[in-house]
């Protein structure tokens, strides 16, 4: 939108106003409770379609493309700093189980709705490995599959319209669920009890603030978080840029060979591998560490604002209504086999919508919800469990991204 207030060659103004819009939705998520219930990244997501649809600021400029190339590979490692592989079973093996037939459930829907579509809507491959690795670890495995797919800027952009508006209105269909009787009859929901029982005790905090308090945060922390964060970024970039290399690939060869490649040369798959083996060999440096937790999540609500600025109305109306229908088949199919395997196993209601919610939002967005609601013994297991999808994500976009391509 070259005719927009801010041009988007005028760098500084937009960083400014993505950081400020950033800072905003978390001030606003902890002072108000409304904003805690709508969540701050869709606060962030919100306020950024109306500035770039308004004509305020550019749909595209190069603040954006710098958000998605080094934002969100720093984000990745800091957000996995303080993941635990003993935390994973003692804490969150029992989750762990409905975020795996959750994610089962974003597959199945993400090959039936390909198949129903894939002539009706162009470079829908490409969108399907996307979405499907979207709808299993969150936004960073979106932007992940976009860089590793190359889908056509106009289609990513009503893709992002598409997912935005699916998001928004599942995330507000999970934060309804435990208020109707419906579910509250079928479903065990002993953290909902435990809310409305000491829903007098709020101390005039909303569960945002309580949640993320004030932490020992010292100038070393800030220091080893960034750079332990950049040092895995480096190394992981050059080890996927050499099996990239080494690994032959291209219309050419086999599905095999292509796979291999997307896999071993997949930037963030080898990021996320590599933070994980470190976390698993140095687990003191880590949980030495203070703060990353806190950085990691600015950096990706600064992704959710640029998803929001590049989410074109006009090209909703375009080209997304069937891109709607697609996302929707997806978080259809997710959310019916959760709530299914849910019942079948006797999860709690309140277990069964969080892993939900970290598939098709990631675990920022889960642990959003659980602050948001009260569900404090959840915010750390769904932390943790969510962070599963970053890693499985991006394999399960990749594989079915390639065996997409096959069939289009």
């Amino acid at each position: 939108m070259e005719n927009s207030l801010i041009k988007s060659d005028d760098l500084i103004t937009l960083w400014g106003i993505i950081v400020i819009v950033a800072a905003m939705s978390i001030v606003l998520e902890q002072k108000y409770s409304w904003a805690g219930k709508v969540s701050g990244a869709i606060i962030a997501l919100v306020s950024a379609i109306i500035l770039s649809n308004t004509g305020i600021i550019p749909t595209a400029s190069p603040v954006y493309d710098a958000v998605w190339s080094f934002i969100i590979p720093l984000a990745i490692p800091l957000l996995l700093f303080h993941v635990n592989f003993k935390r994973i079973w003692q804490e969150s093996g029992r989750m762990l189980l409905i975020f795996l037939i959750s994610s089962v459930g974003t597959i199945a829907g993400t090959i039936i709705s390909f198949f129903i579509l894939k002539d009706h809507i162009p470079f829908l491959d490409r969108i399907g490995a996307m979405m499907s690795a979207s709808y299993v670890g969150g936004g960073v495995n979106f932007a992940a599959m976009t860089a590793k797919f190359d889908a056509p800027e106009d289609m990513v952009s009503a893709a992002i319209v598409a997912d935005n508006l699916m998001m928004a209105t599942f995330f507000v269909i999970l934060m309804a669920i435990p208020t109707l009787s419906f579910f509250r009859n079928r479903f065990p929901h002993p953290h909902v009890l435990q809310v409305e029982k000491e829903s007098e005790t709020a101390g005039g905090k909303t569960n945002a603030e309580s949640f993320w308090k004030r932490q020992d945060i010292s100038l070393k922390d800030i220091a080893l978080s960034i750079g332990t964060a950049f040092f895995l970024v480096i190394i992981s970039f050059k080890i996927a840029g050499f099996f990239a290399e080494l690994i032959p690939s291209g219309d050419g060869v086999s599905f095999g060979w292509n796979l291999l490649n997307g896999l071993f040369g997949d930037n963030y798959l080898i990021l996320t591998t590599l933070t994980f083996m470190a976390l698993a060999f140095f687990p003191r440096y880590f949980d030495s560490i203070n703060g990353s937790q806190e950085i990691g999540t600015f950096l990706i609500y600064l992704f959710f604002v640029v998803i929001g600025i590049t989410a074109s109305i006009p090209l909703i109306i375009q080209n997304a209504p069937l891109l709607l229908v697609f996302v929707a088949i997806i978080v259809t199919f997710n959310l019916l086999l959760s709530l299914t395997a849910g019942k079948l196993f006797k999860y709690d209601l309140e277990e069964i919508l969080l892993v939900t919610n970290a598939n098709i939002g990631g675990p920022t967005t889960a642990a959003a919800m659980a602050i948001a609601k009260g569900w404090k013994e959840l915010i750390g297991p769904i932390l943790v469990v969510g962070t599963i999808g970053y890693i499985i994500g991006n394999y399960i976009g990749t594989t079915l991204g390639l065996w997409f391509g096959t069939m289009m």
